[in-house]
């Protein structure tokens, strides 16, 4: 029987986080995992970049039943306090459009460093470790038993920091769901986040054929919307647009009638482009004109569809609006998403109020914490969640 304070299962963003917040406080930390790496996740992200934090972080930026629910973390461990982190180990890093902070070199960089503060503050990690059950524990001042592959634990705090069901061959499971529901606690569906969105069988024949294409565009969706670059595929829609709006789709609603919005170029006013046009080129296939602001195949797609193949001065106003409707007011019903398989986060989980906003503690079980994103807690895309994980790992740290 091996004893520690803190035992952390989860050596993800969140979960080392807390350990070495822990481990500061002169706390014994033991961080469990069953990946033969740490920070798997972290490794992947960002393209192998790691786009670590932002610029703009507030909770409008977040997911939740309880939108405030993630103020007090993020604001008692902010953006700038990771970039100090991350300029004591000299991490050469640069901003992207919408305030996203990247490593120059690798996503390696920031597991290093977490690795080299949890060497520092005397953490263990120990991975490759399956857990087969946790329970309570009377014995002195530990409340919980855990028993693994490798051997069993008690400790005073536990940190349940397994992340979600998203990117399943690192290995994502639903354990830490099922552990809450284990203590009672209640659990918000989950669903693929930061996912791209697919066609139905009818649209897939219609639009297979745009597979590569990709150009700006805003996305409305109940009282969403985003604008960034929209990229078709065979399978369906994807690009960062569509990956922040799928956050927020849900396959019910569209089977009921519900669709996304789509308007292509979207700083662009078609309609009053094309009367313009049709003023100076009262001949030209309205096609071809279309071709000039539009790829080709995008434009010979959408007027295939829906029969435009006559020059422009053959159509009157409203007709042109309608045209340009096809284009800046597209209905698309997507048949549901890619899955946990590619989707970057999962949107639900453990329910926040179950848990103490200042210390991620259950308020149903003493010395039981939550963090990262198991929690009911999803970021937007472009460096939101791993500002998540910090923060909310940062504030358990703080009490464990």
């Amino acid at each position: 029987m091996i004893h520690c304070d803190v035992l952390i299962i989860g050596a993800s963003a969140s979960g080392l986080m807390c350990a070495i917040e822990a481990g500061k406080r002169g706390r014994s930390v033991l961080v469990l995992d069953h990946a033969v790496k740490a920070g798997k996740k972290i490794r992947i992200s960002g393209g192998g970049r790691c786009n670590f934090t932002n610029y703009d972080v507030n909770a409008s930026h977040y997911l939740s039943e309880n939108k405030h629910f993630c103020k007090s973390a993020l604001s008692r461990y902010q953006y700038y306090d990771f970039l100090s982190l991350v300029a004591e180990y000299d991490i050469p890093w640069h901003e992207r459009e919408h305030g996203q902070l990247f490593c120059d070199r690798s996503a390696n960089d920031i597991i290093q460093m977490l690795l080299k503060e949890c060497q520092k503050y005397l953490v263990k990690i120990q991975l490759d470790t399956k857990i087969n059950s946790i329970k309570n524990s009377n014995v002195g001042p530990f409340k919980f038993n855990i028993i693994s592959s490798r051997g069993q634990y008690q400790c005073q705090s536990l940190v349940i920091a397994t992340g979600g069901l998203s990117v399943t061959k690192m290995g994502a499971s639903d354990f830490g769901l099922r552990l809450a529901k284990q203590y009672g606690l209640k659990v918000i569906p989950t669903r693929p986040g930061l996912v791209p969105l697919s066609y139905s069988t009818k649209d897939s024949n219609k639009f297979k054929q745009l597979s590569g294409i990709a150009l700006e565009a805003e996305i409305k969706y109940d009282e969403q919307s985003f604008k960034e670059n929209i990229l078709f595929t065979h399978k369906g829609i994807s690009g960062p647009v569509v990956l922040q709006i799928s956050s927020y789709w849900q396959v019910e609603k569209s089977r009921m009638g519900q669709s996304l919005k789509i308007k292509l170029l979207p700083d662009f006013e078609l309609h009053e482009w094309l009367l313009e046009q049709q003023a100076r080129h009262e001949k030209v296939l309205i096609k071809n004109l279309l071709a000039r602001k539009f790829p080709r195949r995008l434009v010979n797609c959408l007027c295939q569809i829906h029969s435009i193949d006559k020059p422009v001065n053959q159509y009157d106003s409203k007709e042109l609006k309608l045209i340009a409707d096809n284009f800046q007011d597209w209905h698309f019903w997507p048949d549901g998403t890619e899955g946990y398989r590619v989707a970057e986060v999962t949107v639900g989980g453990v329910d926040t109020n179950e848990l103490s906003s200042k210390t991620m503690q259950t308020k149903k079980v003493e010395g039981l914490f939550f963090i990262g994103e198991v929690v009911d807690v999803t970021g937007h895309l472009g460096g939101y969640n791993f500002q998540w994980a910090w923060s909310s790992g940062y504030a358990a740290g703080q009490y464990v």
